[in-house]
Parts: C-alpha cells; sequence; structure tokens
C-alpha cells in the first residue's frame, strides 16, 4: 500500500504513528506530497477529491482518505489487540478524545491562517481570539477528562500527533496543564513517535 504523506501534517503523521503501533509501517510505501489550498496538487486530487492528505492507495482497491477512515481500515489488518476498541464505554471514550484532538488540529491550522498565513490586512483578531479560547478550553477539558493510565487507543495517537504539531507551530500551548503535559512527554518518546518527525513548512507554490 501506498500512503500520500506529508511531513508537516498532523493528520498525516496519526496515520503513520497508528501504522508504527499496529505492526503496518512495513507494508507501507509514504510518499510525501506537498498540499495547501493555494497549491493544487494533481496527484492528490487524483485520488482524493478533497486534494488533502493522508490518503491510502490500495492495490486492486478504491483509495481511502481522511485519517480517521485510514486508521479504522488499518486496524482491521492486524490480528493485536484493536486500537479502536469495538465496543462498551472504552470505544466513546477513545472516540471522543480522537474528536477534541482532531478539532485541536482543525482550529490550529485555522488560528495559522489568522496569524501567519493569511495578509496581514485580511485577518481577523476577533475570530483569532474566539479560536484560541476553543483551544485552552480544550486543553482544560483534557486535563481532566484524558484516560492517563488506560492501553494506547486511537485517540491517545491523535492527541499526541495534533499536540506535537500544535507546539511545531508555535501555537497557543498546553503546557501548564501537569496531567496532560506529563502525559504527552511520556507519549512522545513511544518508537512510533520517534519514528515520524515533523519536519519542513507549508508550501504555497512550487519551488
Amino acid at each position: 500500500m501506498e500512503l500520500l504523506y506529508q511531513t508537516h501534517s498532523p493528520y498525516a503523521r496519526k496515520v503513520l504513528v497508528f501504522a508504527h503501533e499496529v505492526g503496518l509501517a512495513p507494508s507501507l510505501k509514504v510518499i510525501h506530497h506537498e498540499t495547501s489550498p493555494l497549491w493544487r496538487n494533481q496527484d492528490v486530487y487524483a485520488q482524493n477529491p478533497l486534494g488533502k492528505v493522508p490518503v491510502l492507495i490500495r492495490p486492486d482497491l478504491p483509495a481511502i482518505f481522511d485519517s480517521d477512515v485510514i486508521c479504522a481500515y488499518l486496524d482491521t489488518l492486524h490480528s493485536g489487540r484493536r486500537l479502536i476498541p469495538v465496543g462498551g464505554e472504552s470505544r466513546w471514550q477513545a472516540l471522543r478524545i480522537q474528536s477534541v484532538a482532531q478539532g485541536l488540529a482543525d482550529i490550529g491550522i485555522a488560528v495559522r491562517w489568522e496569524t501567519a498565513r493569511r495578509p496581514e490586512p485580511l485577518r481577523y483578531p476577533d475570530l483569532c481570539s474566539g479560536l484560541i479560547q476553543k483551544l485552552t478550553e480544550s486543553y482544560d477539558w483534557l486535563e481532566k477528562e484524558l484516560d492517563v493510565d488506560t492501553p494506547i487507543h486511537v485517540g491517545h495517537i491523535a492527541l499526541a500527533t495534533a499536540l506535537s504539531w500544535l507546539e511545531f507551530r508555535d501555537l497557543p500551548s498546553f503546557r501548564g496543564r501537569p496531567r496532560l503535559g506529563a502525559w504527552f512527554e511520556a507519549f512522545q518518546k513511544r518508537p512510533s513517535m520517534l519514528a515520524t518527525p515533523l519536519l519542513g513548512d507549508t508550501k504555497d507554490e512550487k519551488d
């Protein structure tokens, strides 16, 4: 299988960390693709009408896109413990942590547009303030609600990769929340995280 990837995408990294955690990373050919709303990558659009990575290309089967969907698919391909619990309250806990983590990445990208990416005369400070409030409220919620002592699940992977990306982009910090910070420090030492470092910057045009 081929994984269309981006070395500075929290969503793509989530998939690759997941693949490492379930032992499927050797089955993937990882191909870096630059994408942005201002750069139409034809190779990516050929597989995903949204023009976004990650995309999983399967031999003789349709491509799968969106990190949640790809992780769900990968979780059916291994024989170990499922990282997306199949039932009970553990399933809903994993999925709600994943949901908050995905929201953190989405909001972080929006904050970047309002602080660094959009031309300064077009930025909307009040919107940016509201977005940052969503980040800080989510950090506070995670400080209370994150299941720090349970076996690893998809929500943990989504959260670790989102938090790592927020720090990589120097966005409003989650630090100062001791439970969350200690959990993150431990998680980012996992081999799956060490094998998938964030690299590079967004490009809006070809070199």
